[in-house]
């Protein structure tokens, strides 16, 4: 098993444990409209007052590829981790659509992307799940720590020879008295070195949609390991690696939901992981177009700001287009996920167009910012690096257009 980093976790202003004792009666699901006072304006500009620490010396740790612990500190004094939650665990009742504004916020706010990401998958990982899903007790014992940011979360699900073919999974569960004992492995996990928390989709039946059970485990649980952290080309604040599992051992009351209900809780997840990370997305198209405007408009050539170049200003252009597309793909299928209705067609085109647009438009300021934009010093080429991987995790373009032509009966 890894070692748990030395460097501090806990914020010095949070007040969950992770081993809370707060009652009440949950609701099933999450909140489709904001129930809090807080407003989708207000949740947008969370992390403004802590910009500096989020976006101090990005590039030295960028480079190490560590996850920076003391910047979590503000990512938890923001309060962004707390908004979709319910008051009585220490969130601010805050509804999807409102979340994902939140998450926009951060975007626009903090240039480290791998933290955001970071944020983003503590958020959706178990949290989300455990408050739609989750027993009382296992609600009570563990939300609290997760809404506070003080347990760290991950979810693992995709293995390495089946990858987004989640369905047939071949991690097994095997039920034994009052447990279940896993095997199997997972790779590519979001947040798992420094996770305290898994979240474990596994098999439980045969292949196929009514085989698939979920189990919540905490990181020293005999029979878990988890994997020395991977280097990887963009996202490198955010640590990944392979989980694995022998004669993992599991009460029968860590079960999130019935036996059999696992792809009715990842079809809950994934929606809201591609809303909630390509909202970040969304907010950090929104800073790069912002910084590429004040340059066309102060770089000159040939006595002119290289804006009034057609080839640049049309360049420009069509990078708003791509922001605002990107918007309103969001907002539309926020909404309709909000409201319950059936979006699946809508948020395998929105993760398509927004992670397409976002990696198009951070080569676009390259190419604007020229010999600047190649360097490592202003941060165009990290924004290209962080792109590419969207367009990979949670389902490539590639299986998101495989699935619209599927729903379209092709």
């Amino acid at each position: 098993m890894t070692p748990a980093p030395s460097a501090p976790r806990t914020s010095d202003t949070a007040t969950g444990t992770g081993t809370g004792t707060k009652t009440g009666t949950a609701t099933g699901t999450d909140l489709g409209t904001s129930t809090g006072t807080d407003t989708g304006t207000d949740l947008y500009t969370l992390a403004a007052p802590w910009a500096d620490e989020l976006n101090r010396d990005i590039d030295e740790w960028d480079a190490r590829a560590e996850f920076p612990w003391d910047k979590w500190k503000a990512v938890q004094r923001s309060g962004l981790l707390t908004v979709p939650f319910e008051p009585r665990y220490g969130g601010r009742g805050a509804g999807l659509t409102d979340t994902m504004r939140a998450l926009e916020g951060f975007g626009r706010t903090c240039r480290d992307a791998g933290l955001g990401f970071s944020a983003s998958t503590q958020i959706v990982s178990v949290g989300v799940p455990l408050q739609a899903f989750g027993s009382e007790e296992l609600k009570a014992r563990f939300l609290p720590g997760i809404v506070a940011g003080d347990l760290v979360t991950a979810h693992a699900i995709t293995e390495r020879d089946n990858g987004s073919d989640a369905l047939n999974i071949s991690t097994t569960a095997v039920r034994d008295g009052d447990d279940y004992v896993i095997d199997g492995g997972k790779m590519f996990i979001t947040n798992a070195p420094i996770a305290d928390l898994f979240l474990l989709y596994v098999r439980t039946g045969a292949p196929g949609p009514f085989g698939l059970s979920v189990f919540l485990v905490e990181r020293d649980t005999p029979g878990l390991r988890v994997g020395e952290p991977l280097d990887k080309m963009g996202l490198r604040t955010s640590p990944l690696s392979e989980v694995t599992f022998e004669g993992l051992r599991v009460p029968a009351a860590r079960r999130i939901g019935q036996e059999g209900a696992g792809f009715l809780i990842l079809d809950h997840v994934m929606k809201r992981e591609i809303l909630f990370s390509f909202s970040l997305t969304l907010g950090e198209m929104e800073h790069r177009l912002e910084r590429v405007v004040r340059f066309a408009k102060s770089r000159r050539q040939f006595g002119e700001p290289i804006g009034s170049f057609q080839g640049v200003a049309h360049r420009i252009a069509d990078m708003k287009i791509a922001v605002e597309t990107a918007r309103k793909w969001l907002t539309d299928t926020g909404a309709k996920v909000a409201a319950g209705q059936d979006a699946s067609l809508d948020v395998a085109a929105t993760k398509t167009v927004v992670s397409e647009a976002n990696k198009r438009t951070a080569l676009d300021a390259v190419q604007i910012f020229g010999g600047q934009g190649y360097l490592t010093a202003t941060g165009i080429e990290r924004d290209v690096r962080n792109a590419v991987g969207g367009t990979i995790y949670s389902g490539t373009s590639e299986i998101q257009r495989n699935r619209i032509a599927s729903l379209l009966g092709l």
